[in-house]
Order: structure tokens, then C-alpha cells, then sequence
């Protein structure tokens, strides 16, 4: 027998009459025939029985309690037979968050791959975001450093409403900081130090971004110094998953993070359900070769919302939309304009086609 085949011997289950058959593994088959020919006896009743039964022995008997039992199928023989799944025409979904993924298992276990071995992107800006250490900082700065270049170390403290800057620098001064980057009423860039960043300064670099660390709450800002002195551009690192150049702070990633099931972890618009409730833009515009004028947008053609038409026109007019040409051969910006329009209804501008179904909904 071929390991890469399911062998059925005698299957005589329903309209089955000892049926012999060959079925290869990992290829698509379609099973065809009139009503009553045997089609779900044989896709259903026999092979995915069968899987789903040696699938379920598989358990410990403590969890095959609560597990669906399936009766053996009628069939002599089968062999090569791997765990099985089905989705039926009767939809046996236990609930509307149920999928492919919940009933194998397998999200459980992509779950924690993704919590434990994926590299997270920033959404800002698309660089990878991690967690920097005294050491990692030094190895880039001094990778990225031109030969004697100078660099300034700092970290930012908040001023807090209820102090003043001068309070502030007073008790900064007490633990030796007497010096600042930049500052304002509500911040003030400390300077922590000021290196070569060479190899042979390594120590007071590593030193400079741990002191940082620690006062900057887990950030350090290096500016590189020109020939005369002057900063150039920002390296931002953080010791947390924070992008330091978008400052956007991240979560650490746990298993419920990608689970559409968990608060934490599904989507905002449809909170896991997969779906959302909208405006079918479809049926607001059925014809899309009608043209403003002719009534493209079909909520409008009624003696109750005629208003909603006429000012439509009136502020295309003014926008030098083409209210003649049909819907079809509007750009994308024109289209965006009538549908998103340009403000509120209380703003004297096009309010749009969405905001006329916010309204309707209020």
C-alpha cells in the first residue's frame, strides 16, 4: 500500500455497494453524481467518519468525553487514512466565531509562533521594532559613527504641570546635571555626555546609554556632532518595544494578541465577527451610467430627500464637478468628493453622501 494514497475496501454504507477505491493524498478531488448515487455516504459517511473516529482515539479518554462521537462507517478496509475535517452544506459551525482554524487547532499553535517568534514592524514608519541594550546601542553607534566623530548622549525629562523648569533643573543639578540639548516649559533634553565614538571609548559609551537609560525612562537620544560642533540628525533608541523615531509604544506580544476571540486581539471595525455593518455603495449608485444630473445617486430621487439632489448639484457646480458625465467616467477624486464630501452640514460646504447616512442613523 502507498503511504501516499487512502485505500477504501467494501464500503457499503447507505447506497454504497461494496465500493473499492483508490484516492490520492494532497490533491483536489471532486466527487460528481445524480442525487442518490452515494456521494456524501462515501465523502462524508465513510472517509471523513473514518479520519474524524481515529482522529478523536488519538485523545485521552478524560477528553474524548467531550468530543462528538462517530460510529464506525460500513466498510471492510481503510487504510492510509489521515485526521479529517469537514464543512457540510448543513453548516455544523458551533458559533459565529467558529472557522477552519478553531476546529483543527491550528490557531492555537500559530498563536504562539507569532507571540514568541515574530518580528515586530513598526506601523509608522516600517522599521523593526525591538528592545535595545547598552551594548546594542554602542555596536551601532560605532558601526555608523565616521572616523573621531563626536556625539552627544541625552535623555528627556518632563516638566509636570504642578513644577517649574527652574524647580526642575534645581533637582537635576543636585544629582550632576547641569547641562541641556534643548528645553522648554514642558521638557528639557538633558545631556548625559559627550564621546568619541571610537572603540577605545567603548566603556564610557556603554556607561553613557545605561545612565541614560535609566533617567530618560527606558529612551536615549545621540546627536552625532559635525567638525564644528553642530548636531546632525537624531538616532533615538529605547530600551522597551518603542519605536523611538515614530514614539509609539507596543505591547508585549502574547498568544491573545493574534486571536480574534480575545478582546486584546480582535479587530476593531468587526471585533472578530468578519464582518461589518456598512453602506452598500453597490445599491446607492445601481447605475453607473447615469450621471449626477440624471440621478445617479438613487436614495436621492424621492420627493423626501429631493433637497439632498439639489444641493448635490449646486455644490458640484461650484467644485466644477461634472454633474453631465456619466458616474463611470468620474475620477477617483471626484467620486471621493461626492461620497466623502468636504465637511458637516452646519459648515455652509458638501457634506457628502457617507455623512447623509451618518445623519440617517442618528
Amino acid at each position: 500500500m502507498s503511504s501516499h494514497k487512502i485505500t477504501i475496501t467494501g464500503a457499503s454504507h447507505n447506497n454504497l455497494r461494496h465500493l473499492n477505491l483508490e484516492l490520492n493524498l494532497n490533491e483536489l478531488i471532486v466527487i460528481t453524481g445524480v442525487s442518490g448515487s452515494g456521494k456524501s455516504s462515501l465523502a462524508f459517511d465513510t472517509i471523513y467518519a473514518e479520519g474524524q473516529r481515529r482522529y478523536v482515539e488519538t485523545f485521552s479518554p478524560y477528553a474524548r468525553q467531550f468530543l462528538d462521537r462517530m460510529d464506525k462507517p460500513a466498510v471492510e478496509r481503510i487504510e492510509g487514512i489521515p485526521p479529517a475535517i469537514a464543512i457540510d452544506q448543513t453548516n455544523p459551525v458551533r458559533t459565529s466565531r467558529s472557522t477552519v482554524g478553531t476546529m483543527t487547532e491550528l490557531n492555537d499553535h500559530i498563536k504562539l509562533l507569532f507571540a514568541r517568534a515574530a518580528t515586530l514592524y513598526c506601523r509608522g514608519c516600517g522599521e523593526v521594532v525591538k528592545r535595545d541594550t547598552a551594548e546594542s546601542v554602542c555596536a551601532e553607534l560605532l558601526a555608523q559613527a565616521r572616523a573621531r566623530q563626536v556625539a552627544l548622549f541625552t535623555f528627556a525629562v518632563p516638566v509636570p504641570d504642578n513644577f517649574s523648569v527652574a524647580e526642575i533643573k534645581t533637582f537635576l543639578a543636585k544629582q550632576g546635571y547641569n547641562r541641556f540639548h534643548t528645553e522648554s516649559e514642558t521638557l528639557l533634553e538633558v545631556i548625559q555626555d559627550r564621546v568619541r565614538l571610537a572603540e577605545t571609548h567603548r566603556d564610557r559609551i556603554v556607561e553613557a546609554v545605561e545612565m541614560a537609560f535609566k533617567h530618560g525612562r527606558g529612551r536615549v537620544t545621540v546627536y552625532p556632532l559635525d567638525e564644528q560642533r553642530q548636531a546632525g540628525k537624531a538616532w533615538r533608541f529605547s530600551a522597551d518595544l518603542h519605536c523611538a523615531a515614530c514614539d509609539l509604544h507596543y505591547q508585549e506580544p502574547v498568544p491573545n494578541l493574534f486571536s480574534f476571540n480575545s478582546p486584546i486581539g480582535a479587530c476593531e471595525a468587526c471585533r472578530g465577527f468578519g464582518r461589518t455593518m456598512g453602506i452598500d455603495y453597490n445599491l446607492v449608485i445601481p447605475d453607473e451610467g447615469k450621471s449626477l444630473a440624471e440621478g445617479a445617486i438613487k436614495p436621492w430621487q424621492t420627493a423626501s430627500y429631493k433637497a439632498c439632489q439639489d444641493e448635490l448639484i449646486a455644490f458640484a457646480r461650484q467644485r466644477r464637478i461634472p454633474i453631465n458625465k456619466p458616474w463611470s467616467q468620474l475620477s477617483a477624486e471626484q467620486k471621493a468628493w461626492v461620497v466623502e464630501g468636504e465637511g458637516d452640514f452646519d459648515e455652509g460646504v458638501w457634506y457628502g453622501v457617507q455623512r447623509f447616512f451618518d445623519w440617517l442613523e442618528t
